[in-house]
């Protein structure tokens, strides 16, 4: 632009005469900008690994999981977030912002993780092979056309205005606001939800117990969904098939349990056929990821606050799979403690499968309906 250029320039941009100055020197100089270089070699500060090479191995020393049973471990007993781990490694004289913290345990393949529950226990021989019988067992039932229910109790519940975990949308400043404790309130005590979910039809009934979640209350609501669904929907069927945990009310080693689904065979001329998962599996419980989880995402971040509201919640539960539920209250009492004499097991008409009969058996009615 020749003379008063840069003056000009400078006025147009704001920039100072000496940026320019330097900006004309740096165009000049052809080696800067070899291979598309926008700096000279060398320019700018130093990668924090390259300043500070034992950066990583003290980092790497700090979140070790084996470092968790050494005492000597400075976040032994601490929550382990990037703020915390760039104070500590501050303290050994590391000049480290949390930023970088959190983007050099990106850099290990690191995230933020909670817990899994997946440790089962012990582990049976036959677990495997119970769940392809558990599963045979299923289509059978439903290719022949019959009822396949899973059967469990769901968390127990205190009722009241107490803290329900999740979030709903509230005017901002305004949440909803429960007891700080969670002492159960005598007038209302615990609900305790049992669940039926018909594999086949993608419906769910839940009975919600106000007493003791024993076998007879679990019978109880098995019978009140055959009176009030089930016998309409298979009404040629003479045969129940339930999945359930091997614990519980409805657990493979129950006595009443097994003492009320003969009175219910007895009841409805069905032969009731048991499958019960192998002991610490109940995760893989059909009703627990295909109702109880839309449940609990239901009155999620809400108050139970009474009876009425909780069937209300649990009724008014779908997803976009088409589920749909039912849910009544049972205010009936069921006392604990209820013995089965080994002369009353000897009447129930009890017939073992030949795989594993203590976890698969039929209960047949004493009068079958022909």
């Amino acid at each position: 632009m020749g003379r008063g250029g840069v003056s000009r320039v400078a006025q147009a941009t704001g920039l100072s005469r000496s940026v320019i100055a330097a900006g004309i020197s740096e165009l000049g100089n052809r080696r800067a900008l070899a291979d598309g270089r926008v700096r000279r070699p060398g320019a700018g500060r130093k990668a924090t690994l390259q300043s500070d090479p034992l950066l990583l191995k003290e980092l790497k020393h700090l979140i070790d999981p084996v470092t968790r049973g050494d005492p000597m471990s400075p976040l032994l007993w601490t929550c382990k977030s990037v703020r915390r781990l760039a104070g500590e490694l501050a303290k050994r004289k590391h000049r480290v912002s949390h930023q970088t913290v959190a983007s050099l345990l990106h850099g290990m393949d690191y995230s933020l993780q909670a817990n899994r529950k997946n440790k089962e226990g012990a582990r049976s021989p036959d677990r495997d092979a119970q769940f392809q019988h558990i599963a045979g067992q299923v289509r059978k039932q439903q290719a022949a056309g019959g009822p396949a229910i899973s059967v469990d109790t769901k968390k127990k519940e205190l009722v009241g205005d107490f803290k329900n975990n999740g979030q709903e949308w509230h005017p901002q400043g305004r949440p909803e606001e429960v007891r700080i404790h969670d002492f159960v309130i005598k007038e209302l005590g615990r609900a305790a939800p049992y669940g039926i979910y018909d594999l086949t039809a993608n419906r769910g009934w839940v009975s919600v117990g106000i007493d003791h979640d024993t076998a007879a209350f679990a019978v109880a609501s098995i019978r009140w969904w055959w009176k009030a669904q089930g016998h309409r929907r298979y009404p040629k069927n003479r045969r129940l098939l339930i999945t359930a945990d091997c614990g519980g009310s409805n657990g493979n080693r129950v006595r009443l349990w097994k003492w009320e689904l003969q009175r219910l065979a007895d009841e409805t001329g069905l032969a009731i056929s048991v499958c019960h998962f192998p002991p610490g599996t109940s995760k893989w419980n059909k009703i627990e990821h295909r109702l109880f989880s839309f449940i609990t995402q239901n009155w999620r971040g809400r108050p139970l606050l009474t009876h009425a509201s909780i069937v209300s919640l649990i009724g008014s539960t779908t997803n976009q799979g088409g589920l749909k539920v039912t849910c009544r209250l049972d205010q009936e009492r069921y006392p604990s403690g209820v013995k089965i004499s080994k002369a009353q097991m000897a009447t129930i008409r009890l017939e073992p499968d030949l795989f594993h009969g203590e976890w698969n058996y039929t209960i047949h009615p004493h009068n079958p309906i022909t």
